[in-house]
């Protein structure tokens, strides 16, 4: 496929920025390089007669892709062969770091009919706030193009994970989950300051929060969900959960059964890593009909409860509840109801506070080949 004939002068709308574009599954689009300006360019000229994009519209935002249209002076629209389409980040303190700068943002599109789908693996991160504006090229006989002054800048962010992505993320949780660990209880630390607000202030109840941004960049939890984060992992040696916590040196221990039971649905959340050899599955336990089991219906791949890789409960031939965990992983347990005290016990555990394993807001590891699929961290 030829690469039009743009040279490096073509001019941008915005500041360039330096986030990674590397390709576009649109048929017909080509990348050029956005340094310089059009003055400078022997090889573009304007053209007055071609039409400016008016009007912009942005629709069917995915994790991965958008639709984009636009209005235009008709009378022209035989002379338009291109579409030169600006797409940057918009600028945070917390972008991601991880960019090439010399990497171009401009794609040159086959001037198709409208709306036109943006879509690529590599372009877009999931949850990220963009900017875009379009030029109408006319390729000329030489090679070089014809342009119209440019659109005015639109701002956009892109969606959270579907399903679809969640179940892609899901499978390459399995393929890493390992054997079964037989556990029977539920465990939360914290500060002792914790706990005495709960007693004292919330009627003696843990009451749920909304998550932290911890994880896939694309997680439909984060922000969003409402619940208490529990571990259930035990040490291969004792059977028994670890005397260490990075979250504080209290612990609250409740048996497994008044959190998971047959009337508990479970749902897969998230997988991720922080640099590190270890990996986290987060799970979602519902109660069924509660606000929180409406929330995960609509956005994440429920699992069997008695058959699934990471967490299960099922019933003993004696009409026992038994619960396993997998040992490969590191699950975090969100619980999306209230749980009242009483229905477990508090007390100081005798390991340290390792925080260097916090996962609070952590962000995952975008190189990771284990736990990113390819739309992005």
């Amino acid at each position: 496929m030829e690469v039009p004939r743009v040279g490096h002068g073509v001019s941008s709308p915005t500041s360039p920025c330096e986030d990674m574009m590397k390709n576009l599954s649109l048929e017909a689009i080509q990348l050029c390089d956005r340094d310089g300006n059009k003055s400078q360019d022997s090889g573009i000229a304007e053209m007055e007669e071609l039409p400016v994009p008016q009007n912009i519209k942005i629709s069917n935002i995915t994790c991965d892709s958008f639709k984009i249209c636009w209005d235009m002076d008709c009378r022209a629209k035989e002379r338009i062969t291109h579409y030169f389409i600006d797409l940057n980040k918009k600028e945070n303190k917390n972008s991601n770091k991880f960019k090439h700068k010399d990497v171009p943002t401009k794609l040159v599109a086959k001037a198709v009919p409208l709306p036109m789908t943006v879509r690529g693996h590599w372009f877009l991160s999931p949850r990220t706030e963009y900017t875009v504006a379009v030029q109408t090229a006319s390729k000329q006989s030489d090679g070089d193009y014809a342009v119209s002054e440019w659109s005015e800048i639109i701002e956009f962010c892109t969606a959270d994970y579907s399903t679809v992505h969640l179940t892609q993320l899901l499978e390459k949780a399995e393929a890493i989950s390992g054997r079964m660990l037989r556990f029977s209880v539920f465990y939360r630390n914290q500060q002792k300051e914790y706990f005495d607000h709960a007693q004292e202030l919330q009627n003696n109840k843990m009451l749920p929060s909304v998550k932290d941004n911890s994880g896939s960049h694309g997680s439909p939890i984060s922000g969003k969900l409402e619940g208490i984060f529990f571990s259930c992992n035990t040490e291969f040696n004792t059977g028994k959960p670890a005397q260490d916590s990075p979250y504080g040196p209290f612990r609250f221990e409740i048996q497994a059964e008044a959190l998971f039971n047959p009337k508990t649905n479970l749902y897969f959340g998230d997988f991720y890593c922080m640099y590190t050899a270890y990996h986290y599955v987060i799970l979602v336990l519902a109660p069924e009909g509660s606000p929180g089991d409406e929330f995960c219906k609509k956005r994440l791949p429920a699992l069997d409860i008695a058959d699934n890789r990471f967490l299960t409960c099922s019933t003993s031939e004696d009409g026992q509840l038994v619960f396993h965990h997998a040992q490969d992983v590191i699950l975090e347990v969100i619980y999306t109801d209230p749980v009242d005290l009483s229905w477990g016990t508090v007390a100081e555990i005798s390991g340290h506070q390792l925080m260097s394993l916090s996962t609070v807001n952590a962000k995952k590891d975008p190189s990771c080949k284990t736990c990113n699929i390819s739309v992005g961290r």
